[in-house]
This record gives structure tokens, C-alpha cells and sequence, in this order.
């Protein structure tokens, strides 16, 4: 029997649904186990893996080559399925982040050695046995690590990560300093894009509403004002760039509020990464030093430009 096969079957009598029994899903697998079309399970590993390795060892190792674009459906209809059932877990950085992986859980990699052994049946049982109790640990591992942010005067949680916790202290510092009385329109999670979003206020403001690829980390507007603030949290990609305005004046050509345009970092050292990418016209917000701001221009301070 081929490894693909052996990776569905795996997959079947841990309990997963027919949807992640695909050629897919056994490819995700044996690249989270390292397995290659000659290897053993009992030399199986959980090493951290990304989506993109997923792609390569695919096209390495078995010949089989998946577009680019597959890499979303990798996302949702396997390693989404695999960590909820606790088969696998992630190490909690932002989706978008070069540096998301995911790993085989210790209890899973232990069962997953012993497949085409005598022991398998008996490990598969304990496995099974304790496998409620295992998707709360991991469940509640995660729910442990939420951050919890006032949003609109709503409690929330934001799931871990950096990205997570710079657009934390964007909601909790930033605003109430340099966007007083405003309201969030928008703001994504790494793993919910859409956490809050505004569709009809955003929509009366002339705003076009686009998938959550395409939007700022963060929408505010302050009323009292009419200022539309965009922006971006930055710890690894994405700043305020002069493509990134142009974007988002596509998305805004119809807004007759005030924009401005935001991009906030954790720290100097990773402003200073990004200094020369950054548009001018634009503002600097970092949250080790929430009292201040850098105004890319000399004409004016914080405020829409015209």
C-alpha cells in the first residue's frame, strides 16, 4: 500500500470526516510527519512545518505539484480540521506571518509511530479514549492564550500572537490618544479575519467594502472630527507603503471623510527595518513609546491630507 494511502487510512481511523480523507489532506500529513514515499512511520517526526513546505515536499518527494493558490485550501479544509481535532497544533504567530507553522501534537506523533506495528490497534484505542480530553487541552491551551481587548465597549479576544498583541495596544493605546471618542470599524485576528466589521457604517462613509486581504489592519473613525483612520500593524510585513495608499484609496475613492493613514510597530528597531519603505504623508505610531508619534512630512501633523 502507498504512503498516500496509508496517510488516508490514518486519517480515517483517528475519526476524521471523508472531507479530510482527500489526497490533500494525505499529503499535508505525510509532510508533517517527514514521511517520504520509502520512509517508516515508526520514524515519523513533528517538527514545525509551514503550509509552503506542504507544496515543495508534495512536488519532492511524490511527484504531485499543487499551484500556489492551494496553499488557502491547505489552510482550510486540512490543517484547520487536523487542529481542531487535535491532531496538530500551532505555535500562535500571525496567519500572514512567514513564521506560521504547525506541528504533529506529541500524543498523535506517539500514535502515528506505531501504525503497520502489533501495537497499533491498542494505542489507536487509547487514543480514541482519551481524544475528547485531548481536544479540550489543546482548545483550552489556546483559550488560555487569548488576549482579551475592549472594542466599542466589547469585550473580546484577540487569538496570540504579536500581530495580534501590536493591534492590542493599537485599540488600547494608540486610539485613545490620537483617536479620541472613535469607533472601530474594522479589525481582523489572525485566525478570525473579520473580528469586528462595520459593513453598513463603512458603507455609508463611501468606503468599498473588499475581502479582508485587501483591507487595513485596523478602521477607525471619529465622528466629531470626520477623520477615517487606516492602519496597519506591522511586526513582520506590510506597511504603509506607497502601493499599499494607492490601494487603499481604490477602496476609498468615494469617502469624503479625512484619511489617515497609520502604521504602527512594536518598537524602533522594527520601525527602522522598515523606514524606507514607508509613505510619506503617513504616520508612525510605535507602542514601546505610545505618547508619541513620527509625522512623515513637515507641512502638518496628525491629520487627513488633502
Amino acid at each position: 500500500m502507498s504512503k498516500i494511502e496509508d496517510a488516508k487510512k490514518i486519517l480515517k481511523e483517528v475519526g476524521m470526516p471523508e472531507q479530510q480523507q482527500t489526497d490533500i489532506a494525505a499529503y499535508s500529513l505525510l509532510t508533517l510527519a517527514d514521511i517520504g514515499p520509502k520512509g517508516k512511520w515508526s520514524t515519523a517526526k513533528n517538527e514545525w512545518t509551514r503550509i509552503h513546505d506542504v507544496l515543495q515536499f508534495s512536488s519532492h518527494y511524490y511527484e504531485k505539484v499543487y499551484a500556489e493558490n492551494t496553499r488557502e485550501t491547505i489552510r482550510k479544509k486540512c490543517m484547520h480540521q487536523f487542529r481542531e481535532a487535535a491532531l496538530i497544533e500551532d505555535n500562535g504567530k500571525a496567519t500572514n506571518s512567514p513564521n506560521y507553522c504547525y506541528r504533529i501534537t506529541d500524543e498523535t506523533i506517539s500514535l502515528i509511530r506505531t501504525f503497520r506495528t502489533a501495537e497499533w490497534n491498542t494505542e489507536l484505542e487509547k487514543f480514541k479514549a482519551s481524544h475528547s480530553t485531548l481536544i479540550e487541552k489543546y482548545t483550552s491551551k489556546k483559550r488560555m492564550e487569548m488576549m482579551p481587548v475592549c472594542i466599542n465597549g466589547e469585550k473580546l479576544k484577540f487569538s496570540p500572537g504579536k500581530h495580534n498583541a501590536l493591534q492590542r495596544a493599537i485599540i488600547e493605546e494608540f486610539a485613545p490618544r490620537f483617536a479620541p471618542n472613535c469607533e472601530c470599524l474594522y479589525v481582523g485576528d489572525t485566525i478570525k479575519k473579520d473580528l469586528i466589521k462595520n459593513s453598513d457604517k463603512l458603507a455609508r462613509l463611501g468606503f468599498a467594502i473588499t475581502n479582508h486581504d485587501k483591507m487595513p489592519d485596523i478602521v477607525l473613525y471619529t465622528p466629531d472630527k470626520d477623520w477615517i483612520y487606516f492602519i496597519e500593524a506591522v511586526t513582520s510585513v506590510g506597511p504603509m507603503n506607497p502601493q499599499r495608499i494607492i490601494e487603499i484609496e481604490s477602496m476609498t475613492k468615494n469617502v469624503s471623510a479625512g484619511k489617515v493613514f497609520v502604521t504602527a510597530f512594536p518598537n524602533f528597531d522594527t520601525y527602522k527595518k522598515f523606514s524606507d519603505q514607508l509613505a510619506w504623508e503617513t504616520e508612525v505610531w510605535l507602542s514601546d513609546m505610545p505618547d508619541h508619534m513620527i509625522h512623515l512630512n513637515g507641512d502638518k501633523f496628525l491629520g487627513p491630507r488633502k
